[in-house]
């Protein structure tokens, strides 16, 4: 019985979340909220005992943040500098010069596409690219509410579960495959062409779409106002971004997720040096990155704490012993495993990390292939995870682009839930036929 209230609360805590986000509830109220209607169902203390509501979703929350305080504090520093240089202005045109105004959606992708490849953390790329990607939308004068559609296809789709990629949704499985980061490239390299090339048509349609519905980007009175300065050279602008790119990757291998600090710190220290005479105002751009960075962290923790909660639940436990135990195919039942416990806790690391320990070696004793089982498990993390609730999702909608669930939010699920869902079925018939 109480199982199967305990599922009964665990998928109405998350179904009532996922409604309050995309009602543009305050995170800090309603993730907790839901988290607390999880815990009672599972009959688990509020305040005392060794595993309680508070312990448990504080653990998780405060787990994000000392984590990735710093990534976040100095990503929204770049970003923000980038803006108020007049770097990102200065890309920005650069870009719709060479490729025309029709193609600011490309360059936007292209842009989060190389830095994810490169190593960047996702949240990163998110801050960094954001102030190029609202001067051409504004140049191409494309509605605002698809810049986090193209700032996460270019990031979380056919980059970050990719052969190759230094993302850890690649190299999670290693541990328990025993794999390389490259394992099944041949699969993955149709797969990422196919993902590449359908979303962008698909965000491309769907912005067309809008257009010839009459919408038009808005400027909002807290967009920066550039176009009356001079701007600095669009080499020296694109150096900054080199340098993140290149620490990010010199140091991935031995200071591992600290090597952001010091990549990013590197951008901000380049910016200041080589733009220091574009800044409008240092202090304000300081003050203005740090609340960024601030409501950003704090909305996605409040996330992972709900996360924190639910995985302590029976039903939890229960979902996840039914779900690395599915009959029939193995490589469609680790997809599916790893997909839904994803979108349980609204984290593809997490996914992986939770149904690994008992998928991978099950599957291995049957006999799967040890490199389609790496490359199926980390596409397949990639999907059901880009729900409403998820932590990129709701940083890159609400703490970078300021907009909300209800505008930009359905472009993000099309290109970050239904395609990879797409090239994760494609994977699967090519493993299969060959």
């Amino acid at each position: 019985m109480l199982d199967a209230v305990s599922l009964f609360g665990l998928i109405g805590g998350l179904a009532l979340l996922i409604m309050l986000t995309l009602r543009g509830w305050n995170l800090f109220i309603s993730a907790p909220l839901c988290a607390v209607l999880v815990a009672v169902s599972s009959q688990i203390p509020l305040f005392t005992g060794q595993v309680n509501f508070v312990q448990s979703y504080m653990s998780g929350f405060t787990g994000f943040i000392a984590s990735w305080f710093f990534m976040f504090l100095l990503g929204s520093i770049f970003g923000k500098f980038m803006e108020d240089t007049g770097a990102a202005d200065s890309v920005a045109a650069f870009i719709t010069g060479k490729l025309g105004k029709q193609r600011a959606v490309l360059a936007v992708v292209i842009a989060c596409a190389v830095l994810t490849y490169g190593g960047v953390s996702l949240f990163v790329v998110a801050f960094a690219v954001y102030p190029m990607a609202l001067s051409l939308f504004k140049e191409a004068n494309l509605p605002r509410r698809f810049i986090p559609a193209a700032l996460a296809f270019g990031s979380v789709t056919f980059t970050m579960t990719s052969a190759g990629s230094p993302e850890i949704q690649n190299w999670i499985p290693i541990e328990f495959l025993g794999t390389t980061p490259y394992a099944a490239w041949e699969v993955s390299l149709v797969v990422a062409v196919f993902m590449a090339v359908f979303g962008y048509w698909w965000l491309q349609r769907m912005i067309a779409s809008a257009v010839s519905r009459g919408e038009v980007f808005v400027a909002r009175a807290s967009d920066p106002h550039l176009s009356e300065r001079a701007l600095p050279n669009p080499v020296t602008s694109l150096i900054p971004l080199i340098i993140v790119l290149a620490l990010s990757f010199i140091f991935h291998d031995s200071l591992k997720q600290n090597a952001l600090i010091v990549a990013l710190l590197g951008g901000v220290l380049s910016l200041m040096l080589i733009n220091r005479s574009y800044f409008k105002n240092m202090q304000d751009a300081l003050g203005h990155a740090t609340t960024g960075a601030l409501v950003a962290i704090g909305n996605t923790a409040a996330v992972v704490g709900f996360g924190g909660v639910a995985r302590v639940t029976p039903a939890f436990d229960m979902a996840v012993a039914a779900l690395t135990s599915l009959p029939g195919n193995e490589l469609v039942g680790a997809a599916v495993a790893v997909s839904v416990i994803a979108g349980l806790t609204g984290s593809a690391s997490g996914g992986q990390v939770i149904a690994l320990p008992a998928v991978g070696p099950h599957y291995l004793d049957l006999g799967v292939n040890p490199e389609q089982l790496h490359r199926v498990v980390s596409i397949s993390s990639g999907a059901l995870d880009s729900l409403p609730h998820n932590g990129y999702v709701v940083t890159t909608i609400r703490g970078v682009c300021q907009e909300t669930h209800k505008d930009a939010y359905w472009a993000v699920g099309a290109v970050t839930v239904i395609v990879p869902l797409l090239g994760l079925s494609l994977a699967l018939i090519l493993f299969t036929l060959f």
